[in-house]
């Protein structure tokens, strides 16, 4: 997989992975991630499709820009990825955060949109008790517990069962959250929490919507998920059993199945 970084007066420097030949699929990860995160997917989607993994600014090799950080931005950064590989139109796939941000995308560049993946993330805007949840992180964080709040947050991401059978990668996934600076937690925290909600950008979405949901899922739970995947026009649904919140870890095999279905259905539009 090459990796690339381009600088515009944004985003002084913004880094991303590609790797082979077809349609396009872009994988936006989550929070507290880099483009890492996709390493058990894109090497089988990249048999079939050009896989684009960005890092969002702040985050892998990606600088944290300057100015305060909106999911808006976040787009724009995923958006002059694509541009800079030529690429107009692609099957854009978010985790969690980064289903904000390929939510963003979708609204900011409707045209640019064969299709939305979005893997354990809702397009509902943060109730008033989760402001308050990521506001309290914030002050531990910029009070130097950065390291106790990536500690707590990752293993609760995981199920019970794969925290048991595969410790190393708990401990490896900790490690990854750990790399992100502090400021970089708080801008991406500040960013979810003055998102709008895009229920709308489903129900006029010209493309068809994936969804991934996470039966056990506490981050983003499936009864809210549920609510939303009637709301396009044409929707891919699937129910994870076994993995909460991380499926691309827990069950990547399963995900890469579900993705590369999806976007050739998309390639097929």
């Amino acid at each position: 997989m090459a990796i690339k970084t381009i600088e515009t007066e944004q985003f002084p420097g913004l880094s991303y992975s590609i790797a082979g030949t077809g349609p396009a699929v872009v994988l936006i990860h989550g929070f507290p991630e880099n483009g890492g995160l996709w390493r058990e997917v894109w090497p089988t989607l990249a048999d079939n499709f050009t896989v684009i993994v960005p890092d969002l600014p702040g985050a892998g090799g990606s600088k944290l820009p300057s100015t305060p950080l909106t999911i808006e931005d976040l787009a724009h950064a995923v958006k002059l990825v694509c541009e800079n590989e030529n690429v107009e139109r692609v099957v854009v796939v978010g985790h969690s955060m980064g289903g904000y941000t390929a939510l963003a995308f979708a609204e900011k560049y409707p045209s640019s949109v064969k299709g939305l993946s979005l893997v354990h993330s809702t397009a509902t805007a943060d109730t008033d008790e989760k402001k308050e949840t990521r506001r309290k992180a914030i002050g531990v964080i910029e009070k130097g517990g950065k390291d106790v709040f990536v500690r707590q947050m990752i293993p609760g991401l995981f199920s019970e069962r794969y925290k048991k059978e595969h410790p190393e990668m708990i401990k490896e996934q900790t490690e990854r959250g750990l790399q992100i600076a502090a400021e970089s937690l708080v801008a991406f925290y500040n960013a979810m929490i003055i998102r709008p909600d895009r229920t709308d950008t489903l129900r006029n979405a010209a493309f068809p919507v994936q969804w991934i949901i996470g039966k056990e899922d506490t981050v983003v739970p499936m009864s809210v998920v549920m609510q939303q995947t009637q709301l396009a026009n044409v929707n891919f649904v699937s129910v994870y059993e076994e993995s909460p919140h991380m499926s691309m870890l827990e069950e990547p095999i399963h995900l890469v199945k579900d993705l590369a279905d999806f976007a050739s259905y998309c390639k097929a539009k």
